[in-house]
C-alpha cells in the first residue's frame, strides 16, 4: 500500500485510516437528502464533522442512489460551489462527489482538494479535468448507471473484475501523468451490486489487490446493513459502524461515513487493539 496520499493542498500518512465525512447538499439523497441542501445548514454541518474528527469532507450536490434523476450541471454547481467557498479555509481536505467534468474544473478552480467520481473518471474529458491539478482522486467501479445498477447485477468473478476495472481506469490516469500517490480506489459498495455480492466484497476485502493504491469504502447506513439488520436508514449506525471496522480490518484505509463521531471513537478502540497506542 501507499504510505501517503496527496490530496490537493494536503498529504496524509495512511499509516492509520482517515474518516471521510458525508456532506449532501441534495433534496432526495437516501439518507440524508433535503437535511443540508441549504448552504448555510450544510457548513455548519460540515464544521460540526470537522469537530468530530472528520479527516475530509466529501461534498455531493446530486443524489446517486438507485433510481435517482439526473441533475443538471447548473443545478450541481449551485449546490455545491458555496460550499467549497464557505469551506475553503476550513481545515481538512474538500472532496467533490461529481462524475461531470465542467463541475470538477469549477470546484478544483474554487479551491476542492479532491474529486470522488462514481463513474471513474470514464466521462468524455473528465481525466482532462483533473489530470493537471494537484487534486486527490477516488476511482469507483459501478456496474451500470445510478438509474438501473440494481436491476439484476451479474458477475462471473466479482472480485477479479472489480479488480480489472479499477486497474485499468487507474492506469488511464497514469498514462495522463497523474501521480500515483493522488489516486485511491473505491470498490463501489451498493453500486451495481446484490446484498450477497457487497458481503461477499466486503468479505473477501483484502484479496482486492489493485497494485499498491489505497482502498476507499462506502457503505455508511446503505441497504446492504438495513437487510441484515432490519433496520430503517436512521437506524443503522451500530450496523454501519460494523461495516466500517469490518472494510478497515481487511486494509481499507478511508472510510466515507455520515455518523463520524461514532466512527471516529470505534476506529480508536480498534486501532488501540490492532496497532497499540491511544492515540
Amino acid at each position: 500500500m501507499a504510505n501517503n496520499f496527496l490530496c490537493g493542498r494536503f498529504e496524509f500518512d495512511l499509516e492509520r485510516p482517515l474518516v471521510m465525512g458525508i456532506v449532501n447538499v441534495t433534496p432526495d439523497s437516501f439518507s440524508d437528502g433535503g437535511q443540508h441542501d441549504d448552504p448555510d445548514h450544510a457548513i455548519q454541518h460540515a464544521k460540526r464533522l470537522i469537530a468530530d474528527g472528520a479527516h475530509i469532507l466529501d461534498i455531493g450536490g446530486e443524489s446517486t442512489r438507485p433510481g435517482a434523476p439526473a441533475v443538471s450541471m447548473e443545478d450541481e454547481l449551485a449546490r455545491v460551489l458555496p460550499i467549497v467557498e464557505g469551506l475553503r479555509d476550513c481545515g481538512v481536505p474538500l472532496s467533490i462527489d461529481t462524475f461531470k467534468p465542467e463541475v470538477m474544473r469549477a470546484v478544483l478552480d474554487a479551491g476542492a482538494d479532491m474529486i470522488n467520481d462514481i463513474y471513474g473518471f470514464r466521462q468524455p474529458g473528465a481525466i482532462e479535468a483533473v489530470a493537471g491539478s494537484k487534486c486527490g482522486l477516488c476511482v469507483m467501479h459501478m456496474k451500470g448507471e445510478p438509474r438501473t445498477m440494481q436491476d439484476a447485477p451479474e458477475y462471473t468473478d466479482l472480485l477479479g473484475e472489480i479488480g480489472v476495472f479499477l486497474g485499468a481506469r487507474a492506469q488511464r490516469l497514469r498514462a495522463a501523468w497523474v501521480d500515483p500517490r493522488r489516486i485511491v480506489l473505491d470498490p463501489g459498495f451498493g453500486f451495481g451490486k446484490t446484498v450477497d455480492q457487497n458481503y461477499q466484497l466486503l468479505r473477501r476485502l483484502s484479496n482486492l489487490r489493485v497494485s499498491s493504491y489505497p482502498i476507499l469504502v462506502g457503505l455508511s447506513r446503505k441497504s446492504m446493513i438495513g437487510n441484515v439488520t432490519g433496520r430503517e436508514v436512521g437506524d443503522r449506525l451500530a450496523g454501519s459502524l460494523a461495516g466500517a471496522l469490518a472494510c478497515v480490518a481487511r486494509g481499507a484505509s478511508i472510510v466515507r461515513v455520515h455518523d463520524v463521531a461514532e466512527t471516529v471513537d470505534a476506529l480508536k478502540v480498534w486501532q488501540a487493539v490492532e496497532i497499540g497506542g491511544t492515540q
